[in-house]
C-alpha cells in the first residue's frame, strides 16, 4: 500500500498536540489536565485499567468529547485546531469492537470496506461507488490478505476477520494514523495471531498506530513509546524499556506482577 505519512515526518505538524484538555461528563472530569504530542508517523500506546479514561481520550480525538474552554488549553491536530469531522475521519482510521458491532447484519466484508468511503455503516442505495473505490477496496483486501472472505456476511465472520474489515475500513483515504481501541478483545490465538500480523505490517507501511488498551500483549514490537493512563490522567510517558517494568506496571494496576520480554513483545505473568 503508498505510505500515508509525509515523506518527511519531522517537519510535519504533530498528528496530536493537546495541552492542558480537562473534559467532564455528568459533571465527573473524565480527562483531567492531560497533554500529549504525538509525532506523524510515531507508533504508540496508551495503557491503562479499564475505567482510566482511555475511552474518553479516543472520543476526544475524534471530536465526540470537546475540552473545557481555558486560556492555556491547546487542542491540534495535525497542526489545526478546527475540522469538519468528515475530513478527521480521512486523516484518523478509528478501529473499536464498538463500531464492529454495527456491523453485524448482512453486510459483506467488501461492503463493509467500500463503507468507510461514505463514513456510513454499510452502503445504501443512495451511494455511488466509483471504479476508483472498487481498486481502492481491492488493493486493500490484497493487503490485509482476506480475499476469501470478502463477499461473505459480517454476521458469518469469526470476531478476528469482522476486526480485519474494519481495519480494512480504516484504511480506504490512507489516514495518517489508526486509533485502536482495545483492538484485540474478544479474539482467541489464532485471531489474535493474525490481528498482530495486520498491524505490525500496516505500522511498517508507514501509518502512524496509536494503540489504546489495557493489555501489555496489544503492544506490538513496531511500538516504542508507551503513555500510562490512570483516573482520567497521563502519569507516565516514555520508552517503552523504561516504562514496562514489573514496579510501574504493577503499580499501575494494583498488582504484583513480574514483566517479561521477549523479541520485542512484552508479557505479565504471576498475578
Amino acid at each position: 500500500m503508498t505510505k500515508s505519512v509525509p515523506s518527511d515526518p519531522q517537519n510535519s505538524p504533530p498528528l496530536l498536540d493537546f495541552h492542558n484538555i480537562t473534559v467532564l461528563r455528568d459533571e465527573k472530569k473524565v480527562l483531567d489536565s492531560v497533554s500529549l504530542k504525538v509525532g506523524a508517523g510515531e507508533h504508540i500506546a496508551v495503557l491503562g485499567p479499564n475505567g482510566s479514561g482511555k475511552s474518553s481520550f479516543i472520543r476526544t480525538i475524534t471530536r465526540e468529547n470537546y475540552p473545557l474552554l481555558k486560556k492555556d488549553m491547546r487542542f491540534k491536530i495535525l497542526g489545526e485546531e478546527v475540522w469538519h469531522v468528515s475530513d478527521l475521519r480521512e486523516n484518523l482510521g478509528i478501529v473499536s469492537a464498538d463500531l464492529q458491532f454495527t456491523f453485524t447484519r448482512n453486510t459483506t466484508g467488501r461492503d463493509v470496506i467500500l463503507s468507510g468511503f461514505f463514513s456510513s455503516i454499510g452502503l445504501f442505495f443512495h451511494h455511488d461507488v466509483t471504479a476508483e473505490m472498487n481498486n481502492k477496496a481491492d488493493e486493500i483486501i490484497s493487503f490485509l490478505d482476506i480475499s476469501e472472505l470478502q463477499n461473505r456476511p459480517m454476521r458469518n465472520l469469526s470476531t478476528g476477520e469482522q476486526r480485519r474489515f474494519l481495519i480494512g475500513r480504516a484504511l480506504v483515504h490512507e489516514p495518517k494514523a489508526l486509533v485502536l481501541d482495545e483492538p484485540a478483545s474478544g479474539l482467541d490465538l489464532f485471531a489474535l495471531h493474525r490481528f498482530r500480523d495486520t498491524i505490525r505490517k500496516i505500522a511498517q507501511s508507514g501509518t502512524g498506530i496509536i494503540m489504546v488498551t489495557h493489555n501489555l500483549h496489544d503492544i506490538i514490537p513496531e511500538i516504542s513509546r508507551v503513555v500510562l493512563m490512570k483516573n482520567g490522567r497521563f502519569f507516565m510517558d516514555g520508552k517503552k524499556e523504561d516504562i514496562l517494568t514489573d514496579e510501574i506496571i504493577g503499580g499501575l494496576f494494583d498488582v504484583p506482577l513480574k514483566i517479561k520480554e521477549e523479541d520485542g513483545w512484552y508479557y505479565a505473568t504471576g498475578y
